[in-house]
C-alpha cells in the first residue's frame, strides 16, 4: 500500500470517528451531560480530516504540476 492510499483510509476511518463523536455529543446534549470534554471530542478527528482533506484535495494538481 503506497502512501496515497493509507493516507485516504486513515481519513476513511476518521470520518467513522468524528461521525461516532457527533452522535455521541448530540446524545449528551439530548440527556443533558454538558460536559467540555464531550463538546470537543469531535474537534481532534475534524483537524485531522482537514489536514487530510487538504492533502487529498491538492494530490491531482501536485501530480499534474511535477510532470509538467
Amino acid at each position: 500500500m503506497n502512501w496515497n492510499m493509507w493516507i485516504r483510509q486513515v481519513h476513511r476511518w476518521l470520518s467513522i470517528g468524528f461521525t461516532v463523536a457527533v452522535i455521541v455529543n448530540v446524545l449528551a446534549m439530548g440527556l443533558e451531560m454538558q460536559a467540555v470534554w464531550i463538546g470537543l471530542l469531535a474537534l481532534f478527528p475534524l483537524m485531522l480530516l482537514l489536514l487530510s482533506g487538504l492533502y487529498l484535495f491538492a494530490l491531482p494538481y501536485a501530480t499534474k504540476w511535477r510532470s509538467g
